[in-house]
């Protein structure tokens, strides 16, 4: 059943009083959000309402959406949720608690967008270019200082010990949400510096617990321009979300204009 159906919808279990409005069903908070998530909820808050600032236009031109306020509504309310449902895989000792807090916010955009009719096709276009254009709001030096940052030596052996370390037995039984992933060395006739091969992956964990397998890939779209804004080219022939044994993510500098 689809995240989002109240009782089941959730994720959760239902809550009472169901609060109702004439174009969706809305349930209070049922469960709370952990700890290391909530010191960070200001600010996933704030970048979520930057998003939808931004999609605005795409949400009237695109999606032939009218009431945009009860829209952004929905989403926060939506986000509330996803919040509680985000699973905790190491805080600050782990790289991919940053990757979930990036982009679980456009789950709940796709929900909600999902629910009013909106193509998946089209929730997946207004999502990439909303968050290109958030990624772009910061100071080209900075975005391009973070790319060398994560291509560079010292940054590649922290992924070799934390790769190491997600593929072992301890790790998985104590955070079995999280990814599971292989540091690749280039071999002599390859064209990338380092590659990851995540042989699992906690957005799809999360996309098939709660009902959002067909709005992955969406989530998957937004790679490309993540690390694109940070001078990094990604390459990647095959994703987990689209049936594949692992994502084959290659990475190497994009030239210098």
């Amino acid at each position: 059943m689809a995240a989002g159906d109240r009782g089941d919808r959730c994720g959760m279990r239902p809550a009472s009083p169901t609060l109702q409005t004439a174009n969706y069903v809305r349930c209070p908070m049922a469960e709370n959000i952990h700890p290391f998530y909530e010191t960070h909820r200001g600010a996933m808050e704030a970048a979520m309402r930057n998003r939808l600032d931004l999609a605005e236009p795409m949400l009237r031109e695109r999606a032939h959406l009218t009431d945009i306020g009860g829209i952004r509504r929905e989403v926060m309310d939506e986000f509330e949720i996803v919040l509680t449902q985000m699973p905790y895989v190491g805080g600050a000792a782990s790289r991919m608690s940053d990757f979930f807090m990036r982009l679980m916010g456009f789950m709940a955009i796709s929900r909600v967008l999902r629910r009013h009719g909106v193509p998946l096709a089209v929730i997946g276009e207004i999502e990439r270019e909303t968050y290109k254009a958030q990624l772009l709001t910061d100071p080209e030096t900075e975005r391009l200082a973070s790319g060398r940052q994560f291509m560079s030596p010292e940054n590649q052996a922290l992924l070799r010990a934390q790769a190491a370390g997600s593929v072992t037995e301890s790790h998985q039984e104590e955070f079995p949400e999280d990814f599971v992933y292989d540091f690749v060395e280039p071999g002599p006739d390859d064209n990338f510096e380092f590659g990851i091969n995540y042989k699992a992956c906690g957005f799809c964990k999360f996309a098939a617990r709660h009902g959002d397998k067909d709005i992955l890939p969406n989530i998957c779209g937004l790679d490309f321009d993540a690390y694109a804004t940070r001078g990094i080219r990604l390459e990647r022939t095959q994703t987990l979300a689209g049936g594949a044994s692992h994502c084959n993510f290659r990475f190497s500098r994009l030239p210098s204009e």
